[in-house]
């Protein structure tokens, strides 16, 4: 019964379930010369007040790849000179996203020491938000500094351990 059942297992391991891996955008075309694209073209409607504005979209969309329905697809494979599709946009992401987190964190830090915490964080207090918002921009340079001089992180001792 055992052979049997490694048997039937090596064949179907053989045959593999998963069907066969394509490359990345092997069946992408550049927009400009897709037929499909070229007829979402002839009927883009404008979304903005300029007449003009949804030809303007489709000629922009016009330097990506699309696929075989006429979509615009965006790579993200790592490629330089798809840069501008994917990894500036990103990078700017997380440069907002970490400005968030950086004042956000300062303002908690600043508002310990007052006796009204819980008040100050459904209300912020806007003479204490607005400075540190002004300074946040320079959030990678300040968290360089805080990692490097260890106020960033918590000391070994401060930590608890789970007595299980």
């Amino acid at each position: 019964m055992r052979r049997l059942f490694a048997l039937i297992l090596v064949i179907c391991l053989s045959f593999s379930f998963a069907p066969p891996a394509k490359a990345l955008g092997a069946d992408l075309t550049p927009c400009a010369e897709n037929p499909a694209f070229q007829a979402l073209a002839k009927n883009a409607r404008n979304t903005t007040a300029d007449p003009q504005s949804g030809q303007k979209r489709f000629e922009r969309y016009s330097q990506a790849l699309c696929g075989p329905e006429g979509y615009p697809h965006l790579i993200v494979d790592g490629r330089l000179d798809r840069a501008g599709d994917f990894l500036i946009p990103s990078i700017l992401f997380l440069y907002i996203a970490g400005w968030i987190g950086w004042v956000g964190r300062a303002y908690l830090q600043a508002i310990k020491k007052d006796s009204d915490t819980e008040q100050k964080e459904i209300q912020l207090d806007l003479g204490i938000a607005l400075p540190i918002i002004a300074t946040g921009f320079a959030w990678p340079a300040a968290a360089v500094k805080e990692l490097l001089s260890g106020e960033l992180t918590a000391k070994d001792s401060e930590i608890t351990v789970s007595p299980r």
